[in-house]
Formats: structure tokens, C-alpha cells, sequence
């Protein structure tokens, strides 16, 4: 029995969660300004591409909608998401491999650097029980638009993986990591079998140098 690690974004799902929120945020009439917030959320979304994302400017960016409704109201709208965005893109070989490593009795965890609002039900819709995504912070049961502990983006998904595997009782003995981003190299470089996933061009170079393997699942 082994960890079996998953990026989300473009690697379960054909799309970024993020991003489509955003999309489904202003196709919602929720943002006053459309043009500008499009803008900003497709300058977010290629700086990510490129590996030089500001974790803090984009989380300072996209939690502020959280602040602006009830918990209870941002369900609803995620509920919503989840229909309208996100089951369309779901892919059935994400599924299968997933199901595949609970069969063999190992460890699925997802590792993502969206927030966990946004992803948590996405992580619940594969079957999956573990999440450590980039979490906003709530007090006095309201999000405060600020980031909560460590980002996990790009090294920080080791940053936070390790005390989860502390506190979990896992190692990274015969671990497996599957992802599309050259931005998880940190990490795909930290596993026993790393695999790419609908590779950026970026991480399908790096594959081919590495002799990783490199799947397709769209």
C-alpha cells in the first residue's frame, strides 16, 4: 500500500476550478465590473502557466468573493459550479485510475494549489477522502479574503504534504504523483513514480528527458 497523489486542476478535471469559478462568478452577474474581472482572472491564470504566479496577489484576487456572501450562500452558488462547470469536464480516466489504487489499497490524496472551497466537493465527486489545497481563511464563520497557513503551490505542496504524511502514518515509499504543471516538479521530482498528465509543454519536455510517463486522460 502506497500514497497515490493527484494534482486536480487539468489533471482530474478538463479545466482549472479556479478559473471556471471566476467564469461562473461573472456568468452568474455576481461581479460589478465583468471586463476588468476577466481580465484579472485570465492574468492570474497565465501567469500560473508560465510558473511565475504571485500566490498572494491571485488569493487576494479570487477570495474576495468569499467575503461578500454567508457560507451558507456560497454553498448554494457552489452547488451550482459544480453542475454547471465542473461535471461536464469530469474525466472518466481520472476516475479509473483512481478506483485502480483504492483496489490495491493505497492512499489517495489530492494536492492542489486552488482553494479548498472550490475544490473540496470536486475532491468528494472522485470518491476522494484526502484534500490539502491552499485554504482562505475563516473567522467568526465568514471567509476574512486572507490566506490561511502555507500556499500550496509549487514547493509549498511539500510544505504541506509532509506534516500531513506525519500526522497520517505515510512516507513516500513506492508514492506516485501524476500531474499536468511544470509548477509540481518540486514534488513530481520527490516521488518514487511520477507521471504526467495532459502535460504542459514544459513539464512533456521534462518527462521525455526523465523518462517519466506521459498520459493523456482528455
Amino acid at each position: 500500500m502506497s500514497l497515490a497523489i493527484f494534482d486536480l486542476d487539468n489533471t482530474l478535471i478538463g479545466g482549472d476550478s479556479d478559473y471556471l469559478w471566476g467564469e461562473f462568478l461573472c456568468d452568474e452577474g455576481l461581479i460589478s465590473d465583468r471586463h476588468a474581472f476577466e481580465a484579472m482572472n485570465e492574468y492570474f491564470y497565465n501567469q500560473y502557466e508560465l510558473g511565475l504566479l504571485d500566490i498572494y496577489a491571485w488569493a487576494e484576487f479570487s477570495f474576495k468573493i468569499l467575503t461578500q456572501y454567508s457560507i451558507k450562500e456560497l454553498e448554494v452558488l457552489r452547488h451550482n459550479f459544480m453542475l454547471q462547470k465542473i461535471e461536464p469536464i469530469l474525466l472518466d480516466k481520472a476516475q479509473d485510475c483512481i478506483n485502480n489504487h483504492k483496489e490495491n489499497g493505497d492512499t489517495v490524496l489530492v494536492i492542489t494549489a486552488s482553494n479548498t472551497f472550490v475544490t473540496s466537493p470536486i475532491v468528494q465527486r472522485y470518491g476522494i477522502e484526502n484534500l490539502l489545497a491552499t485554504k482562505p481563511e475563516i473567522k467568526s464563520g465568514r471567509y476574512t479574503g486572507k490566506v490561511s497557513g502555507i500556499p500550496c503551490f509549487q514547493s509549498g505542496k511539500i510544505d504541506n504534504l509532509m506534516p500531513w504524511m506525519a500526522k497520517n502514518n505515510e512516507t513516500l515509499e513506492g508514492s506516485s504523483f501524476y500531474s499536468d504543471s511544470h509548477n509540481d516538479l518540486p514534488l513530481l521530482e520527490l516521488v518514487d513514480h511520477p507521471v504526467a498528465i495532459n502535460a504542459d509543454k514544459i513539464l512533456t519536455l521534462e518527462a521525455k528527458k526523465k523518462g517519466w510517463l506521459n498520459l493523456d486522460w482528455r
